[in-house]
């Protein structure tokens, strides 16, 4: 299938968008290369409208929702340069000295998106709760099994549910005592913003991990821990967001490792004595 030209599509039928329509066609005209890097809240939020309402622009545009308008945009503006070509960038630096760099810079920049605040805070949730739950969709699930699996080895109170039927399911039994800790890059995959809108109704506090601040998921959320790396619309689960996420779940370990002293110390003991017979 032939990837459309939005920019030209826009301009084509401009005349039968409306009025809502034509403020995000013009941001959008204006505004391409921003773009790609916006939350559908954010961008809803510049042109002063709702977050349905620019779905329902890319939909007029033909296509099925916000990513693959901003999939679509990228390619039409030439970003659809591979992996193959990345050592022919400026620089001529070798393929391993751009990827370490790359992800440094994710790391770094996570670390400087990160609020002491916010980190504290979602210590004590984490210590607090009954029941935590880890949930994650694509490659998101990857940092929330991870997210699970470190945290099992000083705490019985957690579980991670891949199926998205399973989450919904496991979310609609939560209560107020219970924490889902939500992975997802842009904050807007439908089945990760359903399973936090169905723990908040339930009465669970909700921490997430994410990119933009400003998302459908942080409306759900009671605390918001931004990680780093700029994801393109066609660069999907790369390796830089994975390490600005996972990089934010080891703080979290560690932080609560400390705040949970004797306690942690003797679980992580115990889980240790479990699985020393089977490392030779």
């Amino acid at each position: 299938m032939a990837i459309p030209n939005v920019l030209l599509s826009m301009q084509l039928s401009y005349n039968q968008l409306t009025r809502t329509e034509k403020k995000i066609a013009d941001y959008v005209q204006k505004n391409a290369q921003k773009v790609l890097f916006m939350s559908i809240t954010e961008l809803a939020e510049e042109c002063h409208v709702a977050d349905a309402s620019v779905h329902r622009f890319c939909r007029t545009i033909g296509a099925k929702g916000y990513q693959e308008f901003k999939m679509w945009l990228s390619i039409n503006m030439g970003h659809e340069k591979g992996e193959e070509e990345s050592e022919e960038e400026d620089g001529k630096e070798p393929i391993f000295q751009q990827v370490l760099k790359s992800h440094l810079e994710a790391i770094n920049e996570t670390n400087q998106l990160l609020d002491k605040e916010k980190v504290d805070q979602a210590v004590r949730m984490l210590t607090e709760a009954r029941q935590i739950m880890f949930f994650g969709v694509g490659d998101s699930k990857t940092a929330a099994i991870e997210a699970n699996n470190k945290f099992l080895h000083v705490t019985p109170k957690v579980m991670c549910a891949g199926d998205t039927h399973l989450q919904a399911m496991a979310a609609s039994m939560m209560t107020e005592e219970d924490l889902l800790f939500v992975v997802s890059y842009s904050g807007s995959t439908k089945d990760t913003v359903e399973v936090a809108q169905i723990a908040k109704e339930a009465g669970a506090k909700v921490i997430s991990i994410t990119r933009f601040l400003k998302s459908p998921l942080t409306e759900f959320s009671d605390c918001v821990l931004i990680c780093g790396s700029k994801e393109g619309p066609l660069e999907g689960g790369s390796m830089g967001a994975k390490l600005s996420q996972l990089h934010i779940i080891d703080i979290l370990y560690q932080c609560y490792f400390k705040a949970n002293g004797k306690k942690a110390r003797e679980n992580r003991q115990k889980t240790a004595n479990a699985v020393v017979n089977k490392l030779y």
